[in-house]
């Protein structure tokens, strides 16, 4: 099947750099790993497309880091080469690259709520702020904020199962 240019030109335009920096932060900045990592998600999400359902985003997010652990998992079965350097351990490359990913998801599901309610949430659990600091901060009664959280918080469970996040 051939690829349809127009497709993976819209899938680089829209989500390349957002996918390039994630890759980037995963990788400790190898930025021929990350256009190498960057370029194998895109052409697994273009072979895919038919069968995602919910966020392009999120599903390009998941395939990276899918690809990301494949190619670590492939350097560690060949034998290492004289000057290579050390490869860290494969349970903490996943574990950081999941981190990563549940940042990047987490921050694109709070830009979809509104100002208000992502305000009430940044205080209360980015900030750690109690309701009556929240409260303060934001110039809105305590029990503003304690409804806004609430309200917020359901949205945001809502907003992640679109977007195809798995608790």
């Amino acid at each position: 099947m051939p690829l349809d240019e127009d497709v993976v030109a819209a899938i680089y335009r829209d989500h390349g750099a957002a996918l390039k920096r994630f890759v980037l932060s995963a990788s400790r900045g190898d930025p021929q790993l990350a256009d190498d990592v960057v370029q194998e998600t895109v052409l697994r999400v273009w072979q895919q497309a038919p069968q995602i359902t919910g966020s392009l985003r999120s599903y390009l997010f998941r395939t990276a880091r899918n690809v990301m652990i494949d190619n670590y998992r492939k350097a560690q079965r060949r034998p290492q080469e004289a000057g290579e350097r050390d490869v860290p351990d494969p349970a903490d490359a996943a574990g950081r690259i999941d981190d990563l990913l549940n940042k990047v998801l987490m921050e694109e599901a709070l830009l979809r709520l509104s100002a208000e309610h992502r305000e009430v949430l940044v205080a209360l659990h980015y900030r750690r702020h109690t309701v009556q600091e929240a409260s303060v901060h934001l110039q809105i009664p305590a029990g503003t904020v304690k409804s806004r959280a609430f309200y917020a918080v359901r949205a945001l469970r809502t907003i992640l199962d679109e977007m195809g996040v798995q608790r």
